[in-house]
């Protein structure tokens, strides 16, 4: 029969006491519902987060980075970079129309 879905942190202090007393990973799994596998990962990772900050290593947030944070110098770069942008599109802008009207006129006869 198998076992209702709990996450394997759940369980972190019935497989810490499983394997002090000196349990195999292959027995920690059966007893608990998981397999060797997901108990030798599970042990890996505590070990590999344990060294981390036993070096003062800071841990990252898992999932998708935040924005950044703008500062009032980053700010006022991207507002000038921004007016920038609109003014060359701008003059491209009026570049065309004077080549259009210039192209109208000379096929008008008009000078």
């Amino acid at each position: 029969m198998g076992r209702t879905y709990q996450h394997i942190k759940e369980y972190e202090k019935e497989i810490l006491e499983l394997k002090k007393q000196g349990y195999t990973r292959k027995e920690i799994g059966a007893r608990l519902g998981f397999t060797k596998e997901q108990i030798h990962n599970f042990i890996t990772r505590l070990n590999r987060n344990k060294r981390k900050g036993a070096s003062g290593i800071p841990m990252q947030k898992r999932g998708r980075p935040a924005s950044r944070t703008l500062t009032p110098e980053t700010d006022k770069l991207s507002e000038l970079r921004y007016i920038l942008v609109r003014k060359e599109k701008r003059i491209k802008e009026l570049e065309m129309e004077n080549e259009l009207m210039r192209d109208f006129l000379s096929l008008t006869e008009r000078k």
